[in-house]
């Protein structure tokens, strides 16, 4: 393994300068391009989400409220507890104003790109939309620009596995339980490889229709998860309340620390920051728009609207607090390891000793509801490459990658999604650039409607 992670690291300097470059310039200039309108219509989006314009004989499957509940349930989870570890692991708590400032950027790309799953999206054979960046590609950019669709869906066929998800679990599990010790009888018994097994199986039985009501549980169990990550956060940072704007003026002043021993220096430190906001909200990647063009509405520039809050929730606020956790409790200062141990610590240190069993268990319904659904976005790749039914197969491979992951290292495994990432990356923000005069006209027509109180 050590080799194909020599391999990967050997490839990504060259695919992230590429993604700094279409992320951090691109969503500039969508910015300028723009002029601001997502920022400046933030209460129109709430409103839009809200159900206020709202119609029931609009095409689409669900509202934008489920659109965006189910970008944000897909984002929201791994990336935003040992995400933001990892990035402060390597980078320190500078990285996390980077992180703040692609998210921003990231607001904007969300819009455009949201915005073109609606314009571009098709019907499938089952009656059901199909939409992501491999069709507003071929329908928006023509039939020439159909490598770009292949290559972003290649690229997807890695990027869209659940490794990272099933390799932070099994760290969880190991750090918190520590059964090769607790369970002393069975000596080394290979805990990694059983866990990876039976979240394969699980998987499998869930993924392939033979346990759905287990997918809609553990999918029901998220947001009473997510709700209480946030209370417990709270919780930590009311009870180091004098240390919270001490850890705001840290991160800022990190930031720009140019002088930083950081492995690449400052710009190092930026890329990092970006890889890390990228892998948390998606923004740029192109994997929200397959949700939100399943949206129920005429009005693109609704959904784009729609699409804009994800990044804000998923990094600007969850990201925050996980980072703000993290440095009062000096956990940055501690942890030995990459990965989630960072967050399991300032858990268990802020919260009477608990906190990372607590943890542990927020950690396994995240990782469960993720692994029962992730797997559409990667089966939606298959399926624009061959057929539906030849689509259907990614589920196999998809899998047997979850007990690879299991036993895999942490930075195998994010070599492996950083790179991915940043391969999907490129085509998709290709193809946002090349048709955002086209939203710029919808958004012209529709503040135009809007006015006259036609929408």
């Amino acid at each position: 393994m050590e080799i194909i992670n020599d391999f990967l690291k050997s490839l990504i300097p060259y695919a992230e300068w590429l993604m700094l470059f279409f992320v951090i310039g691109g969503g500039i200039y969508l910015v300028f391009l723009s002029k601001g309108f997502p920022y400046r219509n933030f209460v129109h989006a709430i409103r839009v989400v809200s159900g206020k314009y709202d119609k029931s004989d609009d095409p689409g499957a669900i509202s934008h409220l489920q659109a965006l509940s189910s970008a944000v349930a897909a984002t929201v989870g791994l990336g935003n507890i040992s995400g933001v570890a990892i990035a402060i692991y390597n980078g320190g708590p500078g990285v996390v104003f980077w992180m703040w400032l692609t998210a921003l950027i990231g607001m904007c790309i969300k819009f455009y790109s949201c915005g073109l799953s609606i314009m571009y999206r098709e019907k499938g054979e089952d009656g059901k939309f199909l939409a992501g960046p491999m069709y507003y590609i071929t329908s928006g950019m023509g039939k020439k620009a159909g490598s770009l669709a292949y290559f972003f869906c290649i690229a997807g066929l890695v990027g869209f596995l659940g490794v990272f998800t099933v390799n932070q679990f099994t760290q969880t599990f190991m750090n918190v339980v520590e059964p090769n010790s607790t369970i002393a009888a069975l000596g080394d018994f290979n805990w990694k490889l059983t866990i990876g097994i039976l979240l394969s199986v699980l998987t499998s039985l869930v993924i392939f229709g033979g346990l759905k009501k287990i997918a809609k549980v553990a999918t029901a169990i998220v947001p009473f998860m997510v709700l209480l990550y946030f209370i417990a956060v709270i919780v930590i940072m009311a009870t180091n309340s004098e240390n919270i704007l001490p850890s705001f003026k840290l991160i800022f002043s990190e930031a720009f620390n140019f002088k930083t021993a950081f492995q690449g220096g400052f710009w190092g430190l930026v890329i990092l920051g970006v890889r890390r906001a990228v892998f948390s909200n998606e923004s740029g990647l192109g994997s929200a728009p397959m949700y939100h063009g399943q949206s129920r509405t005429k009005e693109p520039v609704q959904e784009g609207l729609v699409a804009m809050l994800g990044p804000f929730i998923d990094t600007i606020i969850v990201c925050t607090l996980t980072a703000i956790t993290i440095i009062i409790s000096g956990a940055y200062l501690e942890a030995e390891s990459n990965g989630i141990v960072m967050t399991l610590i300032a858990f268990k240190k802020s919260l009477f000793g608990y906190g990372d069993v607590l943890l542990m268990f927020i950690v396994a319904a995240f990782a469960l509801s993720t692994l029962f659904t992730y797997s559409y976005y990667g089966t939606r790749c298959l399926s624009f490459l061959s057929n539906v039914k030849i689509g259907k197969w990614f589920n196999i491979y998809y899998v047997a990658t979850i007990t690879f992951a299991a036993v895999a290292s942490v930075d195998l495994v994010l070599n492996l999604i950083d790179l991915a990432y940043a391969l999907m990356c490129i085509p998709n923000m290709i193809a946002v650039i090349y048709l955002a005069p086209q939203v710029n006209a919808s958004v012209k027509s529709y503040v135009a409607r809007l006015k006259n109180g036609e929408i």
